[in-house]
């Protein structure tokens, strides 16, 4: 297939929810944190939750009431709220809730277990701050030194650090269930850490908790498996938010077009450009360049998300207006000029989570989403698969669903990416199916 056959692929009209790669605004502790709890399947994400809502007073007694079976509350229920999901006792999609402590605020997604639904857990991670990576006691050969992990732990903690989710907790659950709690946390405790290490992964802390009984989920048991630290709720207090990017160059991703602004006395008529800072701040006198068709202009206003003249920094919503008309749609990006930024590339080395049913491989035309743009993509060569179990990365002709691996893409248009590991945002696209529309892939750039 050749890059003409890019030209005469209709645009996509519909998508399954797009990975976001939008990370929280910096911010203190006072800001509120988004985590997913995450790992293998019947690992007790959904019972963490249904217990951090319960002991910290987020639920209803009403709500308590309507999650009980034979006279015991099913702390999952409060989360697996499809019908499915209440039918056959696993989580499917990403849920979501909101809790507070008088410390601070938190979003909790919880993310599926079930491999199948690996794409669910992506889209979650893609904007966490933290990550809880349970751990079930029960099911590792816990008397054993040198135990072996389930294949979804080590897959969700690397697609956490491939993400670049700052913070990574794993909890070691269901302690209260094994002969003995102290020697399966040691143990446990120990795999968990070399295979952080092998990965390279960052790890904040190990936590030993009993979802089911409350144990150090949101009260401290000091010395409870030897564990001597804070309990997990108290961990999670002290967590930061991502770090908002100002610290690279400008680049605006154009959201919405207004033609007509209602605040024609600040903007003396002329069109406004809403979006959300990817990176850097706009700031009134400075040059960019609008991508992909070039043109040249100077920032004459920045506005806040309630309209008022004011600085934005990245990771917030803005409303920029320029100093001339400039033929600006959505999709478009508005760059500093001068940058230092790499030029805008159809050429793309990058790391791919692999999503679709279908396998990924070379010469197939995806549709990407950079930002609010739009773009055709061709796979020109799979490079390799990296191997969960052994970390080596493996030559190869194509990728399973689920897999990780390296990828080159030919795009047919430049975009202006940048190393995933410098932006969350710019390093970040998604591949979407031409005919069924459904999220391929998440592309991370290397």
């Amino acid at each position: 297939m050749t890059d003409a056959t890019l030209e005469h692929l209709p645009t996509p009209t519909s998508t399954e929810a797009p990975v976001s790669a939008l990370g929280s605004a910096a911010g203190d502790h006072a800001t509120a944190l988004r985590f997913i709890t995450c790992g293998s399947v019947d690992d007790g994400k959904s019972t963490l939750i249904g217990r951090l809502l319960v002991d910290s007073r987020a639920v209803m007694q009403d709500q308590l009431a309507s999650v009980s079976r034979s006279g015991e509350t099913d702390l999952a229920l409060l989360t697996d709220g499809l019908s499915a999901e209440r039918e056959q006792g696993i989580t499917i999609d990403v849920a979501y809730r909101y809790f507070a402590t008088p410390k601070r605020k938190f979003i909790i997604g919880d993310a599926p277990g079930h491999e199948q639904y690996t794409r669910n857990m992506v889209t979650a991670a893609s904007s966490a701050d933290a990550a809880v990576v349970l751990v079930d006691a029960t099911k590792l050969d816990w008397q054993d030194a040198a135990l072996a992990l389930l294949p979804q732990t080590r897959r969700h903690t690397l697609l956490a650090h491939l993400l670049r989710v700052p913070s990574l907790v794993f909890a070691v659950n269901k302690l209260d269930a094994v002969a003995d709690p102290a020697l399966a946390f040691a143990h446990i405790s120990g795999s968990l850490k070399a295979f952080a290490r092998a990965a390279g992964v960052a790890v904040r802390a190990i936590v030993p908790i009993s979802a089911l009984k409350g144990h150090n989920v949101v009260a401290a048991m000091p010395g409870w498996c030897g564990y001597e630290g804070p309990s997990l709720l108290a961990l999670l207090e002290t967590l930061d938010v991502t770090a908002a990017e100002t610290s690279e160059d400008l680049a605006f991703p154009v959201q919405w077009v207004e033609k007509f602004s209602g605040s024609a006395d600040t903007t003396q008529g002329r069109r406004v450009f809403w979006g959300r800072v990817a990176t850097g701040q706009p700031e009134v006198g400075q040059s960019v360049r609008v991508l992909p068709s070039g043109q040249q202009a100077v920032i004459a206003q920045v506005l806040n998300h309630v309209r008022l003249p004011a600085p934005v920094a990245a990771g917030h919503s803005a409303g920029i207006v320029l100093d001339r008309e400039v033929d600006v749609s959505r999709g478009d990006w508005l760059l500093a000029e001068g940058a230092h930024s790499p030029e805008p590339s159809r050429e793309i080395s990058a790391t791919v989570a692999w999503l679709d049913d279908e396998p990924l491989v070379a010469g197939r035309i995806y549709w990407a989403l950079h930002g609010h743009r739009w773009v055709k993509a061709k796979v020109r060569r799979v490079v390799h698969r990296l191997d969960i179990q052994t970390l080596q990365e493996a030559d190869a002709s194509q990728l399973e669903p689920n897999a990780i691996g390296h990828i080159e893409l030919t795009l047919q248009e430049a975009l202006p990416t940048l190393p995933f590991a410098r932006s969350r945002l710019r390093g970040s696209l998604v591949l979407v199916d031409t005919s069924s529309h459904k999220t391929a892939g998440a592309v991370l750039v290397r």
